[in-house]
This record gives structure tokens, sequence and C-alpha cells, in this order.
């Protein structure tokens, strides 16, 4: 037993920086957006981002739209870059619509093939959402709608890095 214990508090530490200094980086995936153009994700680079997957037929992600319309609307002006990315199975003539009816005020993409999900995790539940920061690392993910007032608050806390 009290050799059980010497080797839990000698390898403490190297647990702890396993299990809490695991920062992912963002990967450098293709994307394009519902007008054409063609980007990458490391674009956003030296920015904080906000990237949402989400879908039409998910109403939880048809009610958080308008948080996260108002979270950019916020934070433009402080650099952020707000990425909303319509999973595989959404039509693409919905998610025009949407876009479109929505006026949404960011850039929108379609994960024709689910590589940008699948670069991600991979994403299964939408809502999901990944703040990065400037040095393109994932900082938070959220699945499901986020508290708000919180993600504001992070958002702050980046942008002032």
């Amino acid at each position: 037993m009290r050799l059980a214990r010497f080797f839990l508090v000698l390898l403490s530490p190297f647990f702890m920086t396993a299990c809490f200094n695991n920062t992912q980086t963002v990967p450098d995936l293709p994307f394009t957006q519902m007008d054409g153009s063609k980007h990458k994700l490391s674009d956003f680079k030296g920015k904080v981002a906000l990237i949402n997957f989400w879908a039409t037929s998910c109403a939880t992600c048809v009610r958080e739209m308008p948080a996260i319309v108002a979270t950019h609307q916020k934070f433009k002006d402080k650099g952020l870059e707000t990425l909303a990315i319509a999973m595989q199975y959404d039509p693409p003539a919905y998610v025009t619509q949407f876009a479109e009816s929505r006026q949404l005020p960011f850039r929108v993409a379609m994960d024709h093939d689910g590589q940008l999900a699948n670069g991600f995790g991979p994403v299964q539940l939408t809502p999901t959402t990944f703040v990065i920061n400037k040095k393109g690392e994932i900082v938070k993910r959220y699945v499901g709608e986020p508290d708000f007032a919180a993600l504001h608050q992070l958002l702050d806390t980046l942008a002032a890095e």
C-alpha cells in the first residue's frame, strides 16, 4: 500500500499535465463558404474564432442562432471570426435559405463530405461550438447551447491576449 501511494504521489504531476494540458490545434482544413469562396481554417490564425457546427433540422441550433449572431456583432470589432458549418446531412438549399432569410452576418459553410466535422473530433451532435484562440488552439468546446454570458467573458479574455 505504501508503494502504491509513493508512485501515486511521484506520478501525479505527470498525470495532471497529461489530463489538463491537452491543447488541441485546429485542423487546417479547407472549406467553401455558401457564396462559393474557398478558404482554410488557418485563415483564422492570429484571430479569435467561434466555429459553430449546426443543422437546419436542429431545434436548439435554430433557437441559439440569434445569440450566435448577437455574439458575432458584439465581438467582430475586437477581431472575432465566426464560422457556422452546416452538417453534411443538411440539404444545401435549406442552409442557403436559412442563412439568407436570417441575414447571417458571418461566414456560413457546408460540410459536404463530413471532413470538417471529423477533423474536430468528430462532431456528432449539434449544436457543437468551438472557441479558438489567436494561436489556433481550441480552448473551449460547447456541446449544446452555450452559456452565452460565460462565452462572452471568455471571448473578452481571448481578445485581450
